[in-house]
């Protein structure tokens, strides 16, 4: 894919950017230049590699999915500004 003048224009304008006329042919050569190296990307080989999350291999800390004993609305509520019936007060936002 090659990336023209004119296509430069278009991306600025949808990105609301204003990019002045003697600005148009560099940034062209730059976009085209990252395009060519993303297309390098398609010439490495990935057969058999798994898709990662992360550059580490890494698993997610696990709690142990317990029962307590709840009913702590009471406790929650002690330190709470304004509370009624075991709900925060807070101010209405929404007319």
């Amino acid at each position: 894919m090659s990336v023209d003048k004119d296509t430069v224009r278009r991306i600025a304008k949808l990105a609301r950017l204003a990019l002045d006329e003697g600005r148009v042919e560099p940034m062209a050569r730059e976009l085209n230049g990252i395009m060519a190296w993303v297309a390098q990307l398609d010439e490495v080989d990935v057969e058999g590699v798994a898709p990662m999350t992360s550059v580490v291999a890494q698993s997610l800390k696990m709690r142990a999915d317990e029962v307590t004993e709840g009913g702590t609305a009471d406790a929650l509520m002690e330190n709470a500004p304004g509370g009624e019936d075991h709900f925060f007060v807070v101010p209405k936002v929404v007319e």
